[in-house]
């Protein structure tokens, strides 16, 4: 069945369903779970940098954060309805059940795109409001229509949307980016990749039935099994790259090594091939180890531990 035949069985789908989308169906097009990890990461950024906004102003800067994140979502539900159809994990979201129509959800997410960087950028900051677009941007278009169909390297190059809302977070409270902002960015670029490589290694047949080039489908387990490993290594000492420019204390230090070391046991276990629930282990603690540090990251200053760098004479 042809990507094209799937899009006009959807919207059928969706017409004969009335056009009766209920506020569940529109909240599903914002895919609240991801929603809420941009919200918790663009929150670090914006409590480690330095200086302070408004709590109100501080309130409407996630508000907008998320929004964008929502926006970016439903524009991805927009254009990938036909593949989100055949896939087990996607066919119940609201495009491909019928629910709502591919023109509801594009309309939707354009519409939130601009209202996010819009409000953003008059209330706050217009150097986050750009970042914030340039990362809705780069998720619907560099990401969803270009990469995701075309190369099987779509999560490492994609990954940077997912990597900007700490960076977004930071320039609301500064007007800028930094070095510190930048280890942020970094730390979550390389984690998209051995995340969401072992998500498809046990659902690849999945991804090859909605003809999506993952890894695992182009390569193969074996070369994506190593690539997770490759970038693990790179990985966990840059886990460790917080404390030293100055965002992390000594907890964080001790806590990310050991978070660290753990991520590098299971990476190594789906190495050496044994199989899905080593990559469902490794999946599930990918989660847990990302959440970890920005928590951390969180909890040390108001927990008033000075900044591991500052208490050797480094950054402060």
């Amino acid at each position: 069945m042809s990507d094209r035949t799937l899009e006009m069985n959807a919207d059928t789908a969706a017409r004969a369903a009335g056009g009766e989308a209920s506020v569940r169906d529109f909240l599903a097009l914002l895919k609240p779970r991801v929603m809420s990890l941009v919200i918790f990461t663009a929150l670090v950024g914006m409590v480690a940098a330095p200086g302070g906004l408004h709590p109100v102003l501080a309130a409407t800067a996630l508000l907008c954060i998320a929004v964008g994140a929502g926006a970016s979502a439903a524009l991805n539900m927009w254009y990938d309805a036909d593949i989100d159809a055949v896939m087990g994990r996607t066919r119940l979201r609201p495009v491909p059940r019928g629910a709502i129509t591919r023109g509801e959800a594009l309309a939707f997410g354009l519409i939130l795109s601009a209202f996010s960087v819009l409000t953003l950028g008059l209330l706050v900051s217009w150097a986050a409001s750009a970042l914030l677009a340039f990362t809705i941007f780069f998720y619907a278009v560099i990401y969803t229509i270009w990469l995701k169909r075309s190369t099987p390297q779509n999560i490492v190059i994609g990954g940077a949307a997912g990597a900007f809302p700490p960076m977004i977070g930071w320039a609301a409270v500064t007007g800028g980016i930094s070095v510190e902002s930048i280890v942020l960015f970094l730390l979550i670029f390389f984690w998209t990749p051995p995340h969401f490589w072992a998500l498809a290694l046990y659902k690849s047949d999945d991804y090859a039935r909605a003809g999506v080039p993952m890894m695992p489908v182009v390569a193969g387990d074996r070369a994506t099994r190593g690539q997770i490993w490759l970038y693990s290594l790179i990985l966990a000492p840059l886990g460790l790259l917080p404390a030293a420019v100055g965002l992390g204390g000594p907890l964080y230090l001790a806590v990310s090594t050991i978070l660290g070391v753990l991520f590098l046991a299971l990476a190594w276990q789906v190495r050496s091939g044994e199989g899905a629930v080593a990559a469902k282990r490794l999946f599930a603690f990918s989660i847990l180890y990302l959440f970890l540090l920005f928590a951390l990251l969180l909890a040390e200053p108001m927990m008033g531990i000075a900044p591991f760098a500052s208490l050797l004479g480094g950054v402060s």
